[in-house]
């Protein structure tokens, strides 16, 4: 896995860019898994692709809700829906979670799960509707409608694609072991808040943690447990500028006091230098 990763990760990249990294590529970062994981905990909607049973075999698209059972998207779906009856038919399926807020939909992330959909055992039905109606309270009527049942899809293998040139497969057990990221419900703010209110320190982050040299200014553009980016205009265009914590953050509390402590010892190195 670690050297397809490596491989697909250099699809769509300049020649030579990597040698030209503004930072040391083996700064601590999400893996790809812990990020498929981060992004379907964070969406709840997605596309449910079946095999048709009319016209036989074709793929079968349909727009779902769905909640999380530790790594397993859970559906409160309708015998009526004619995803159920091909799923009836067939239990193979994929989920597509993407997210949409950027400007350029092809540099949003999106994963697809693919695996096998079926009807969630009595033993973890109670288990499975507390996950669903977690994120859709007002379903519970749905519940109980007599044609509405719980089905989950066991994940085999996921493609995970994090925009331009960041993409993988990852395997069920990757999947399976990692877990959403604890600052990905505040990254927004975070990002926000350091760009509206402290986008002097910005430069100071790139000019005293990477290679950029004198920066001008820039911009923050994501944070995670293990570090946060930036990014950097140049006469070749924007570039990203990567800053590791010193050790993993769980909270937005220690996010303000790392990028603090950070912004301190930036002053003092540049002071130095």
């Amino acid at each position: 896995m670690t050297d397809d990763r490596t491989r697909e990760n250099a699809h769509a990249r300049p020649p030579g860019r990597d040698s030209e990294s503004l930072y040391d590529p083996g700064i601590a970062t999400l893996s790809h898994a812990e990020r498929a994981r981060t992004l379907v905990a964070s969406v709840a909607t997605g596309t449910l692709c079946t095999l048709a049973r009319e016209p036989a075999g074709h793929p079968y698209g349909s727009l779902v809700t769905f909640g999380l059972d530790q790594e397993r998207p859970v559906f409160l779906i309708s015998a009526l829906a004619e995803h159920t009856k091909n799923l009836q038919a067939d239990t193979r399926a994929s989920l597509l979670v993407a997210e949409s807020h950027a400007s350029d939909p092809l540099a949003n992330g999106r994963v697809t799960l693919l695996g096998r959909a079926t009807p969630v055992l009595a033993a973890e039905r109670a288990r499975a509707r507390e996950a669903f109606l977690e994120r859709f309270p007002d379903a519970a009527h749905y519940d109980s409608f007599q044609d509405f049942g719980f089905w989950s899809l066991s994940v085999d293998s996921v493609r995970y694609i994090g925009g331009y040139g960041r993409m993988s497969w990852v395997s069920q057990a990757e999947w399976a072991a990692a877990q959403p990221d604890p600052i990905a419900p505040h990254a927004a703010d975070i990002l926000q808040h350091m760009n509206q209110d402290h986008a002097d320190a910005l430069p100071l982050y790139c000019e005293a943690f990477s290679r950029a040299g004198q920066v001008p200014s820039a911009t923050m553009t994501g944070i995670d447990r293990h570090g946060f980016e930036m990014s950097v205009p140049t006469a070749e265009g924007p570039r990203p500028v990567r800053v590791a914590f010193p050790a993993p953050i769980a909270s937005k509390a220690d996010a303000r006091r790392v990028l603090v402590a950070l912004l301190q010892r930036a002053r003092a190195q540049l002071e130095r230098s």
